[in-house]
Order: structure tokens, then C-alpha cells, then sequence
């Protein structure tokens, strides 16, 4: 169900003028060459994050803004590539110059509470451009910061913290490593607790590549459907919502992961919301993490991308005719797929077919990827843990999965949707005809809430 529209929050954000932010310490000048999972061409991209937290008494007295621009000076003399700059080498390869110049900061003060921002706290953020400022001339692939950082003050005493990053020099585990290790300096500590490693080379293709699966998150697919006026929505999936869910399933099916069972489910309600032809093909790609697959395993403090698409792929008449059970089949079974050689066949298709091999960009194309475990809202900078540690938004194409409690402190997941106006009215009508469909004897499903950006 939708929450009640209320006032749009407005404030006001006052910023210093963005300034750089170079290793504390001189590092190593040079070149370094992204892995082959890295250098694609659906990376090339900048991807925010936020972070918000509570004022802390014990910290009176001390600016948040200095302590994170220090920490994160100290921080990039142990991840100095961040401070470099991505440069084209032949082919098109990307890399990068290791030359310390540093990356984009900015200090800011709003006049506004955290409380203000509501709670639970979810995408989309109010004024969210004011939180996150786009630098001019900041945004490009080449030859631009690789970090933008924005610490902006509440008038409450706590503060958000702010990011966005150049998606091919790091994914999710990457970026939360990287964090915390600005978080244990702002703490005092000298060195992080986990070293970082570089080694791109190990996820590099192999030599000669072969390819031994087929990888239908790059079928090259026409555009059907031109999204526009777009919102952006969040949806709280707690323990009823999954339980309601897993009630639609045959018995053989109930012990699948929560993953699994709210995958299929939002994979078959915006389809339906979309009114696409019955006979379009639909992918949805379950954006893996695939660190532990390795054996021997990574290094621990490896932050490259380590990220695979598995694909489920049918039409849209059999996904909709069908009950949800038959979705979450497809997608159990395209995440079987995940093993060492499926990674190694991912590095060697780029090195066969090109780094421009792209995830389509196309409606029929829903990607989602579990950030439940991240541990984003860990990272402490002096102040304690985050209320709110997550992607700062969706796209059109790809959601994440976020760790959140509801206004009662119930424990779940939050998915932001971002669609079509006219789409989002029918995806979340359909959601919640499914949550109706059956219901557990005592329990009533009060926990989807909805966060319009319209």
C-alpha cells in the first residue's frame, strides 16, 4: 500500500567550494590495468551512494566534514588508484594513471534535521542533487576524479555522507572495503584492517578464451518500449510479505532464499505493468557476487569487480500466464549456473566478442542485485553506525536489494523501483493483488510502503 502523500521536504544546502583531496602521503606513479570484468562497456558509468547518521555527544566539538577529509587523505595512500585518472590505452583499454591527483571533495551545511528526512529513511532522498552536488566537468570516464565525496552537516548535529564513484574500479564489496577502511582512520587507526589488493590480473581472460556458456544478459536486443516521465518507488519486503509470497509457491519451492522468491515476484509485476507484447522475450539478470566461488579463493582485500550476470529468460506470455512459481524455477536455475567456470567464460566472451558487449538497455531487461549483507551501514567514522547506508537510487533497469526496518523496527528488505509513472500505478497494484492473493491465518501484510518521487 501507498503511504500518504504529505509536503514535499525543502531545504537548503550551503557548499564550500569542491575541492581536491590527494594522498596524504607520495605513492607509487604509475599505470595500472583494469581485469577484464572490470573494463565493459555496462560499467562505464558513475554510480552514488548515501549514508546518513545521528548526531553523537561524545563527538561535540569536533567538524565530521575535516575528520572524513583527513581520513580519506590517509585512506588513498593505501587505495592510490582512486586517485588517479582512467586514460585509454590500445584498443580501448582502460587505464589507470596512478598519478595522485586526487579526488573531488566538497563540505556543506543544510539546514535540516535528520529527523525531517521521515522513517523509515528510503530512496528516493529529498533534494537528493543538493546532497550529492554534480561538479561540472566532473562526470566524465576520462581524465575525471574517480571519487566525488560530499559530507554535508544537519542542523541536528548529524550529517550524511554522500558518494559516487566510477563504477569500474570497484563493485559493492569493493566500495563498502573502501569505506570502512576511511572509517577505522577517522577512528585513529593507522593502517586498515584489511589491506587492499589490486591483482586485476586475476579475473582477466583466459589464454586462448573459451566460451562455454551461453550468456544471454548480452543478447543483443532491440528497444521496444521508450521509458520516460519516470518515478521512483521503494518497496519493504519484511518477514509477513516474504511469507505471503512463499505461500503462492508448490510445496517443493518454499524453502527457496528470500532472494529467490522476491526476484520472481518483482521480475513478474513489472512485466505485467509494462504491457509488452506477449511474445517479447524478458530477461532478468541476477547480478551475483561471486567472491566465494574461487578456490583458491581472492585475496580478502581484492576490490575489483567480482560480478556476473546470470540470466532467467522467457516471454512475457509465460511469465505472466504462469503462477510465480514458474519464475522462481527460471531464476533458481540460472543462478545454478554460477560456478568458477561460468566466471572464467564471462573474462574470456569480452575477450572474443569486445569490451562494447553491453547488458541491452532495454525495458524487457530487469536486473536486481542483493546488497543485504554488504554491511554498508558498519561503516563508523567516529559517530557510530549508519540509520541509512544504501545506493542513493535506481534506474530503470536494475534495483537493489537494502537492508531496512519499517516504522514498527521490523527487520526486511527494501527494493527502490524506478519506472514509468503510468507502470509504476500497475506494478504496485499487481504487488499487491499477489500479497492478497492468500493470507496467513492472524497476520495482515502492512509493511509495503511506497515513496513517490512524482
Amino acid at each position: 500500500m501507498a503511504t500518504p502523500s504529505s509536503i514535499p521536504l525543502a531545504f537548503t544546502v550551503r557548499r564550500c567550494k569542491p575541492e581536491l583531496v590527494a594522498p596524504a602521503k607520495p605513492t607509487p606513479h604509475e599505470q595500472k590495468l583494469l581485469s577484464d570484468i572490470d573494463d565493459q562497456e555496462s560499467l562505464r558509468l558513475q554510480v552514488p551512494w548515501i549514508q546518513f547518521y545521528r548526531y553523537e555527544p561524545s563527538m561535540e566539538g569536533k567538524d565530521i566534514a575535516e575528520v572524513i577529509k583527513e581520513a580519506l587523505a590517509q585512506t588513498l595512500v593505501f587505495y592510490y588508484p582512486f586517485a588517479g585518472r582512467l586514460k585509454e590505452g590500445a584498443h580501448g583499454k582502460l587505464i589507470v594513471d596512478c598519478n595522485g591527483e586526487g579526488v573531488m571533495f566538497i563540505k556543506a551545511d543544510a539546514d535540516v534535521t535528520l529527523e525531517q528526512f521521515g522513517e523509515p529513511l528510503q530512496p528516493p532522498f529529498p533534494c537528493f542533487e543538493e546532497l550529492l552536488f554534480d561538479v561540472p566537468g566532473s562526470r566524465a570516464m576520462l581524465n575525471c576524479p574517480l571519487l566525488l565525496v560530499q559530507v554535508t552537516r544537519l542542523k541536528c548535529g548529524g550529517f550524511i555522507f554522500a558518494l559516487r564513484f566510477n563504477r569500474v574500479m570497484c563493485d559493492g564489496t569493493g566500495l563498502q572495503q573502501f569505506m570502512s577502511a576511511i572509517g577505522e582512520m577517522a577512528r585513529g587507526v593507522v593502517t586498515p584492517s584489511i589491506p587492499p589488493v589490486w591483482e586485476r590480473h586475476l579475473l582477466n581472460a583466459r589464454d586462448p578464451p573459451r566460451v562455454t556458456f551461453t550468456h544471454h544478459e548480452y543478447d543483443r536486443v532491440e528497444a521496444t518500449v521508450i521509458m520516460d516521465n519516470m518515478v521512483e518507488c521503494s518497496f519493504f519486503f519484511g518477514p509477513v510479505e516474504v511469507s505471503l509470497l512463499r505461500s503462492l509457491l508448490p510445496l517443493h519451492l518454499r524453502h527457496c532464499t528470500k532472494f529467490e522468491v522476491i526476484t520472481a515476484c518483482l521480475w513478474r509485476c513489472r512485466t505485467i505493468a509494462m504491457n509488452l507484447d506477449p511474445d517479447e522475450q524478458v530477461r532478468m539478470l541476477c547480478i551475483a557476487n561471486v567472491r566465494s566461488k574461487f578456490n583458491p579463493p581472492l585475496p580478502s582485500g581484492y576490490y575489483g569487480n567480482v560480478l556476473v550476470s546470470p540470466t532467467a529468460i522467457t516471454t512475457v506470455r509465460n511469465l505472466c500466464h504462469n503462477p510465480v512459481g514458474y519464475a522462481v524455477e527460471l531464476i533458481k536455475k540460472a543462478i545454478a549456473n554460477v560456478t568458477v567456470e561460468f566466471i572464467k567464460a564471462t573474462a574470456d566472451l569480452f575477450a572474443i566478442r569486445g569490451k562494447s558487449l553491453y547488458v541491452p538497455a532495454v525495458i524487457g531487461s530487469y536486473g536486481l542485485s542483493d546488497l543485504m549483507h554488504m554491511g554498508f551501514e558498519n561503516v563508523d567514522f567516529g559517530w557510530g553506525k549508519a540509520v541509512f547506508g544504501g545506493t542513493a537510487k535506481a534506474t530503470g533497469l536494475v534495483s537493489f536489494f537494502i537492508p531496512t526496518k519499517n516504522k514498527e523496527g521490523q527487520v526486511g528488505t527494501l527494493v527502490p523501483i524506478c519506472l514509468p509513472a503510468s507502470a509504476m500505478e500497475r506494478f504496485s497494484n499487481e504487488l499487491d493483488n499477489m500479497l492478497k492473493h492468500q493470507h496467513i491465518e492472524g497476520q495482515k501484510s502492512k509493511s509495503i510502503f511506497i515513496s513517490s518521487a512524482m
